[in-house]
């Protein structure tokens, strides 16, 4: 491909291609015999679309909060990726390029992978060959991309586990820890547009890799110039495992053991429940484990089918109501009381609620999150697991940027209670610290205990975790999965339902109680979209301007205090450094909040604004005009913050 060199430089002289882009290609070519990439290289310069060599070459992808994560197919889609037809409704081949998933990018990362847990077993004297799990969801070249992890593990020297089918990412996790493995990882893009695939990395803990290990990780991948290889000799290769139907057991057994009051929700059998899995992998699980519970379930059948295309949604994301739509419909026509869907990897989950006018109403992630964590401390003091004496040491575990309900309702209770940095890894983290603090006789047999033993022990000697959360919908309440969770979610929220029907409540009314007792607390989340190489440079310089031109004054109220999450040594309620990240908190003199990060995981900056009343401030006849009152004063601030982005983007 010489012949393409000269046009790349010309491109660069003539400032339409980025001198990355034109490195990255020529790296790539190099390094590739691939007709595909040859060909759709070639293809893009001749025909001088260089926005779209930049989008694909500008970088080599990297490991933000969520892993590795990009398009699998390109605005563009070249002759040679479109290939023969497959009736998936996607093109034969994945997206050619260095900021693209491919194969290229998943072997470049397994391989890094799999040469630094090699390195890290020889430093810890450990001489049996590594094991890897791997796990896909419903996507478009997710089978392909697992299958393809898989092998280049084998054939570099370590055993590997893969599922059967698509599976859940928190199955993922799970199964690092009941296997024992080293690592996992999980193909998935979470509830990303069709045209996204990722690479989401797992440690022998069943959490999200933390440093120091990421940072080895991404060292080692960047170390490789080339996703080629020479395998090992066969005698050298690991095993391959496939897992199926006994992993899925062992998994929801220990979901249901989730639920607190298994009486009371035998109790409930008036309560309606549809479930969508929005065309991914969490009818897997939640079906079965709610049918287990006694739980009247229902799902959607049209979403039911596993389909990367997602083709009844604009996008898979829970969050969004266009992608519960058929759920709610359905609810009403059978008049459900609760809509619970989970997304294509099924970590977050999003509800809706049927409200006391008889409508569905939707939930957003942090009221879901406190109504569980609410839930589940109030059952576990009238279970008397909980009580003065031991509440010390029962945790809840929120990240900065989701709701403080939930830091009300750990405070009053006299709970244990930390704040982390945006990305479940670092409550995995907390938990992985937890589990190190029990006695020596716990080591190799902590996995091994059933969740009551467990709980005895952590709240003996450690830490009991009654529930984490984070404002994007995700969950968990035990320490069995060190992600987010929305097959144990949907357990969870199925079982605070059950009890507000025991109640005579609706949710929304015991959502109601619940500020009336801790405070009203409204948080509204939004962003900003800058997509391709010119969007990341846009977000970068977004980020630096609020750092290096804080605002003194937003939305007519003063600045009190800012936290620079990136350049501060900030320190966790545990006394634990957190590690540096972009973000920024601005507290206002008027109570009102508001952090500015960029997206891990996509092309966005993201902010989030909390307001709140105490309850000192207002009775529950006064409630509504409150929610009316703070709801103004966030739709304020989020009309100042706008203008101010769009004119520092400027």
């Amino acid at each position: 491909m010489s012949e393409l060199k000269p046009k790349l430089d010309c491109a660069v002289s003539a400032g339409e291609l980025l001198p990355s882009s034109r490195d990255n290609i020529r790296q790539l070519l190099e390094g590739s015999i691939s007709e595909v990439v040859q060909n759709s290289v070639q293809e893009l310069v001749e025909a001088a679309n260089w926005t779209e060599l930049n989008d694909r070459f500008y970088r080599t992808l990297a490991f933000g909060t969520g892993g590795l994560r990009g398009r699998s197919i390109g605005r563009t889609v070249t002759t040679a990726e479109r290939g023969t037809p497959t009736g998936l409704g996607r093109p034969e081949h994945p997206c050619v390029g260095t900021n693209a998933m491919n194969d290229y990018n998943i072997a470049r990362a397994t391989r890094g992978l799999v040469l630094y847990l090699q390195k890290w077993m020889r430093a810890e004297g450990r001489t049996e060959k590594p094991k890897l799990v791997f796990a896909h969801d419903t996507r478009h070249f997710s089978r392909e991309f697992a299958e393809l992890a898989a092998k280049v593990a084998v054939e570099n020297g370590c055993h590997a586990a893969l599922f059967a089918g698509p599976r859940s990412t928190p199955e993922l996790s799970f199964a690092v820890r009941h296997l024992d493995a080293q690592a996992g990882a999980v193909i998935t893009a979470s509830h990303n547009p069709p045209h996204d695939n990722g690479f989401k990395v797992y440690f022998d803990d069943g959490a999200q890799v933390v440093e120091p290990h990421a940072g080895g990780i991404i060292a080692q991948v960047n170390d490789l110039a080339s996703a080629s290889y020479e395998p090992l000799p066969p005698e050298e290769h690991g095993t391959l495992q496939t897992l199926g139907e006994e992993m899925d057991e062992a998994y929801l057994d220990r979901l249901v053991s989730l639920v607190l009051d298994p009486e009371m929700v035998a109790q409930q059998t008036g309560l309606k429940i549809v479930f969508t899995s929005i065309h991914g992998t969490g009818g897997i699980i939640v079906r079965p484990a709610l049918k287990r519970l006694g739980f009247v379930c229902e799902s959607v059948e049209e979403q039911d089918e596993m389909d990367g295309r997602f083709p009844t949604v604009k996008s898979p994301n829970p969050e969004n109501a266009e992608a519960l739509a058929l759920a709610i419909a359905q609810a009403d026509e059978d008049d459900a009381d609760l809509v619970m869907a989970t997304d294509p990897d099924a970590d977050r989950m999003g509800v809706a609620v049927r409200n006391t006018d008889g409508e569905m109403e939707l939930f957003t992630g942090n009221q879901i999150g406190s109504l569980m964590a609410w839930y589940r401390t109030m059952k576990l003091f009238d279970l008397e697991v909980l009580d003065e004496k031991n509440a010390k040491n029962a945790v809840i575990i929120k990240t900065f940027v989701t709701s403080d309900l939930q830091k009300a309702i750990a405070e009053k209770a006299g709970l244990h209670f930390v704040e982390t940095l945006t990305g479940f890894k670092y409550i995995g983290a907390k938990l992985a610290k937890y589990e190190s603090a029990l006695p020596d006789a716990f080591a190799g047999r902590y996995r091994e205990l059933s969740e009551e033993d467990s709980r005895e022990a952590r709240l003996r000697f450690s830490k009991y975790y009654i529930f984490g959360g984070e404002e994007s919908y995700g969950y968990s309440g035990a320490d069995f999965v060190r992600d987010k969770d929305a097959n144990g979610a949907a357990v969870m929220f199925a079982e605070v339902a059950a009890y507000a029907k025991s109640q005579k409540l609706t949710l929304d009314a015991l959502l109601d109680r619940i500020y009336c007792e801790y405070g009203y607390y409204l948080e509204r989340n939004a962003s900003l979209v800058f997509e391709g190489a010119e969007g990341a440079a846009k977000i970068a310089r977004l980020i630096a301007s609020y750092a290096e031109d804080a605002p003194a004054e937003i939305d007519g109220s003063p600045v009190e205090s800012t936290r620079n999450f990136a350049t501060e040594d900030i320190k966790d309620s545990e006394g634990d450094l957190l590690p540096k990240e972009k973000m920024i908190i601005f507290t206002l003199a008027d109570g009102r909040r508001v952090a500015v990060r960029p997206s891990g995981t996509e092309p966005k900056i993201k902010f989030y604004m909390f307001a709140r009343r105490a309850p000192s401030e207002f009775s529950a006849a006064d409630l509504d005009g409150v929610k009316e009152t703070v709801d103004r004063a966030v739709q304020s601030l989020w009309s100042w913050l706008e203008a101010d982005a769009v004119r520092r983007a400027a």
